[in-house]
């Protein structure tokens, strides 16, 4: 299978690589939930090319992970803001951040903290059971196919 072909799988991850998947793109997210909006400063901050930074931004508003916005009338100019498909992405990058945080940080530690604003702590992002709120490691996951998806999905039975 080509990546361009990505999307036709039956697989929510691999769906979604094919927006968000491509080099530069979860950086453009990065700077999106820091306050970048425009253009120019999307630019500056990455150091990417035009094209590049164009495509990528194409493709998130084709994907309705951001939308384009009018700021100015003369010159016609725009900006690009999170829309609640985007806003939904914030748990991944601050799960790909907090580990690159804990595997990677250099000697001077994270780069970046993130505070919670509502008690003033340090976020330790952890993923919960929405039904009974606890902590839930992978080892304590167990996945099952969708019966509409039957023999369509690979599905490791013995996990």
């Amino acid at each position: 299978m080509r990546w361009q072909d990505i999307d036709q799988q039956p697989c929510s991850l691999a769906r979604t690589l094919a927006i968000i998947g491509d080099n530069w793109t979860l950086l453009v997210l990065r700077d999106c939930f820091l306050g970048v909006r425009r253009f120019d400063d999307f630019q500056q901050r990455l150091g990417v090319t035009r094209h590049v930074l164009s495509d990528r931004l194409r493709k998130l508003t084709e994907g309705g992970i951001v939308e384009k916005v009018a700021y100015q009338q003369r010159p016609l100019r725009h900006e690009y803001r999170l829309t609640e498909k985007g806003k939904d992405l914030y748990p991944v990058i601050v799960h790909l951040a907090q580990w690159g945080d804990k595997y990677l940080a250099g000697e001077h530690g994270a780069p970046l903290y993130r505070i919670h604003s509502r008690c003033g702590h340090t976020l330790d992002a952890q993923l919960q059971c929405g039904e009974c709120g606890n902590t839930v490691n992978a080892n304590e996951v167990q996945v099952k196919e969708n019966p509409g998806f039957e023999g369509k999905v690979l599905v490791n039975s013995e996990q």
